[in-house]
């Protein structure tokens, strides 16, 4: 008869020979061949936050924040896409400031310095005149 005892902080598992013959009856995922890697976004539509592509954001010491503000974004059905994500992100951004060595901030400091230009697309996709991009982090640290 299988059990489990515990012994300090490890459990020690006892099994019996037939238990131990019987054969995993799961595929093991590393162990599937025909699986494809998985990017940011799984198949059914769900984020992957163990995608190597986030950089560990969801791990640190703001993940939760940084989780809340991209769900929020992923999941919008507003147009602009995102626009009812704004408070998530002035989160995240709060709690990443308080973790300087974590995130950097960008130092634009030199009033001189042209801002960060991003071309602007008509209706028909073509791209018109180019306007200024400021981040909130750059909003807030010169009020």
């Amino acid at each position: 008869m299988s059990y489990c005892r515990q012994e300090g902080k490890d459990q020690v598992l006892f099994v019996t020979k037939e238990d131990h013959e019987t054969p995993i009856k799961e595929e093991l995922k590393y162990l599937a061949e025909e699986d494809e890697p998985e990017g940011l976004i799984l198949a059914n539509g769900d984020i992957n936050w163990n995608c190597p592509c986030l950089g560990g954001m969801a791990s640190g010491p703001c993940g939760m924040e940084f989780r809340d503000a991209f769900s929020c974004f992923h999941y919008s059905t507003t147009e602009p896409k995102g626009s009812d994500c704004i408070d998530n992100f002035r989160t995240m951004q709060e709690c990443m400031v308080t973790y300087p060595e974590l995130y950097p901030m960008n130092d634009k400091s030199d009033p001189d310095e042209p801002a960060d230009v991003v071309p602007e697309a008509s209706q028909d996709g073509s791209e018109r005149d180019q306007v200024p991009v400021e981040s909130t982090m750059d909003k807030e640290s010169v009020s």
